[in-house]
This record gives C-alpha cells, structure tokens and sequence, in this order.
C-alpha cells in the first residue's frame, strides 16, 4: 500500500521502517518541530533497539522515502497520524489540504493520542468520502520494535468494514502468531487506550501508599506484595513500589484522561490522587536522606545510577529523577550521575553544572568519593553490583533503593545501611 506518515513521535519512527520492512510504499513527512535533519540524532531514538537499522534499511530499499514538505507526496492510499497531544492542529492543517479532501476513498488511521471522539473529527474535515480508525498508540519505550512487530494486542476502532479491512491489511505481517486487534468503535478505542494507562498507574499508586504505610508501621512491604498477588483477583503485574513513574506518553495519557473527564462535566478525584502520589514518591529518595543526615545534607556528595524514566531508553520525560537532583542541589549536595544512555538528556536539559559530574560507562565511578548512593532507574547492569566495593567507596556506607530491587538483608550482611520503598532488612536473621 501506498502510505503517508506523519509525525515525529518514538511511533511514527516505528512505523515507518515497520511498514516499509514489509514491502508498503512509505512516505514519512516528519512534523515540522522535529525534522529528519534532528530526529536522526536524538539519543532516544537511536537507542531503540534495531529501529534505525530498519530505517536505514527501508531508505537505501526505496520502500522508505522521508520528505520535508507536502508537496512532494503521492497520493496515498493510508494516511497515518503519529502526532504529539500539543499537535492536533497539524494534523487539522494536513488533512484539510486539497490533495486529500478532493480525493476519494482515503483510510485516515489515528495513531496520536488525542481528545475522544477526534478521529472522527479529523474524517470531517477531509470529508465523507474518506474513513477513518482509530489505532490507538501501545507501543512500549524501549522496545519499541518488538512491540509493534509483534503485539500482544492492538485497540482498532472502527466504524465501517473497509476502514477495518484496510487495517488489517496494512498490519498483515504482524498479524500472524494469534489474533491481536480488539475491534470496538473509535471513541471506545480513545478512551480504552487512556482508561489502560489509568487503571495502571493507579496500581503503581496505589501500592506506592502502601509501601508508605508499611514503612511507618515497620513492615517489609515484600511480604505484602506477595501476598496481594497471590491473590488471582489482583496478580503482581505493576505490583511492584518504587519512588515514581515518568515517561512521555504515560503521563500524557493520565493528563489527557483527566482533561476528558473534565470536558464531560465530570471531577475526577481518583486521577488528581493518582498523579499527586505519583509527584510525592518522586521526593521520597530525598526525604529518607535528609532524615538519615537529620537535614545537615550541604556539602554531601551523592551518587545516583540512573537518569532515564524507565531501562531501556534514553528519554527523562517526567523521570523521578529531575525533582530529586533540584532537591539535591537546593541543599547544596554534590551529585555524581552514572547513566547508559540518558546522560545527553540529562545534560541538554540542565546544561552543564559545578555541582553535577555524568558517567556513561563505569557505575562504580559515579561512587568515588560519595557519601550515599541512590538507585533510581533498574538498569540490568546495577542489579548485582559488588557490595563490599561499594562498601569501600561510600563513606556513609548507605544505600537508597528507589526500585526495591536489592535484597536488604543481603546488603546489610555485607556492611551497608539499606533503604527501600517500604522495605527493610529483618535484624533477627542478620
């Protein structure tokens, strides 16, 4: 098929090398704040696993063209939507463009997500003889490729069969282990994508609480986690406490949720308790140090492994770990920063400063010369680090568990002070 993508978002990448590796004729228009002259150097995207490969792959092929402007398409058979929220009157702009509203038989398929009910807004202005679906965006950062080649599920809405079987179509190739589309109309398929997300970091909230009040009742939250997903009715998936959830799209779908709650005359105290815990867990890493200090914290140095929101990519959008190092640094604490692949992020957003000092390779530099040493993004390579170097670098001899992903009796066995989120180590067996 014949496809116009458009938009510079992580999913419009995916897209467009996705659908070009399987034959169809792409024509990617990036959107105009991010063109491909940029794009192509952002951290984020060249860290995706195997995506720019297959971007290269498809343009050296032929089966990818990526063009500046919107008169250097031809006409498509699909147009496909991958904008930002902030970028819904791009894509008003592009569909009202006559190459398209004096056409017939266009699929518009909306991967952006935006307000309910736009999909089918956007088919209005190109007019009746086009269709629309939606396909709402579920793409996973950090595996982004593997997500979309191989889906586990895919929301389509539609209204009409043809708007369907185009989609199907067009995803033939990512079709074929099981059935993945869960058909519903358009509007049920914006709100499920955002009602998802919702009921997720509701989770994630909700056991955030919990792990606070283990902590004040002395209780090792693990024994309680365990238990509640045990329970068939509940299960571990996004069980697990920690000191706050970031990311781009996850917090612009709890943003858009609340916004449409709004917009439909209705008060949503679920969601504003939701994305508060969420901001107050982001302060809970820096609250346990200034408790252990007694709040005496100037002049301290602190080393943090991880910047990114999440493993596996190179983005901080909304990361725990940008309200941790302005509450460092406004008492006067030094940090020393070991990341992967988010030290660039990091730096183009805070520039280049006296009391911060970036690490891309070695973890255990970051810890030459600290005080304390705070886990904020469960990178693979800091889950076994060497506990008695880590022993010898840290003069406080502390470490702050932002994932819980030590074991704390183990820790303290090798001579260190552990602090999770609502774990502890059992003196008994130390």
């Amino acid at each position: 098929m014949r496809v116009l993508l458009y938009g510079s978002e992580l999913s419009a990448a995916t897209a467009a090398a996705a659908l070009a590796w399987v034959g169809h004729q792409v024509q990617w228009l990036p959107h105009a704040d991010a063109p491909w002259s940029s794009l192509s150097k952002v951290d984020w995207l060249s860290s995706e696993p195997q995506l720019m490969t297959h971007l290269e792959q498809g343009m050296a092929e032929g089966t990818l063209q990526v063009i500046e402007q919107l008169h250097d398409v031809t006409l498509p058979e699909v147009i496909w939507l991958a904008l930002s929220p902030a970028q819904r009157r791009s894509a008003s702009t592009l569909l009202e463009d006559p190459l398209f509203t004096d056409q017939h038989g266009i699929v518009l398929i909306n991967n952006s997500t935006f307000p309910v009910g736009e999909t089918e807004r956007l088919q209005a202005l190109m007019g009746t003889q086009h269709i629309s679906v939606a396909l709402p965006d579920t793409l996973e950062e950090g595996r982004a490729w593997e997500s979309f080649t191989r889906p586990t599920r895919r929301l389509l809405g539609c209204d009409d069969a043809v708007g369907e079987q185009v989609t199907r179509e067009l995803l033939r190739a990512f079709n074929r282990r099981s059935e993945v589309f869960q058909c519903m109309p358009r509007r049920a398929a914006e709100l499920t994508k955002l009602a998802i997300n919702g009921m997720l970091a509701t989770r994630i909230s909700y056991m955030n609480e919990i792990a606070g009040l283990a902590d004040t009742l002395a209780v090792d939250v693990e024994h309680v986690r365990q238990g509640m997903g045990a329970d068939s009715r509940i299960g571990f998936e996004y069980l697990y406490p920690g000191c706050g959830f970031g990311g781009p799209n996850f917090s612009r779908d709890l943003m858009r949720l609340a916004d449409v709650q709004l917009q439909s005359g209705r008060h949503s105290a679920l969601l504003e308790q939701v994305m508060d815990i969420n901001e107050q867990k982001k302060e809970t890493l820096f609250r346990k140090l200034w408790a252990h200090f007694g709040g005496q914290m100037s002049g301290k140095t602190v080393a943090i492994w991880g910047a990114a929101f999440k493993p596996g990519t190179a983005r901080i959008d909304h990361a725990p770990v940008l309200p941790l190092l302005e509450a460092l640094w406004a008492q006067g604490v030094k940090v020393q920063l070991h990341d992967p692949a988010a030290v660039p992020a990091l730096h183009a957003l805070v520039g280049q400063r006296d009391d911060l000092q970036t690490f891309i390779h070695d973890p255990y530099q970051a810890c030459e010369g600290a005080d304390v040493l705070m886990l904020v993004t469960e990178w693979k390579t800091y889950w076994n680090p060497d506990w008695h170097r880590l022993g010898s670098l840290l003069s406080a001899k502390l470490v702050l568990d932002g994932r819980n992903i030590y074991d704390p009796e183990f820790v303290a066995s090798c001579g260190l002070m552990y602090r999770g989120i609502g774990r502890r180590a059992d003196p008994k067996t130390l």
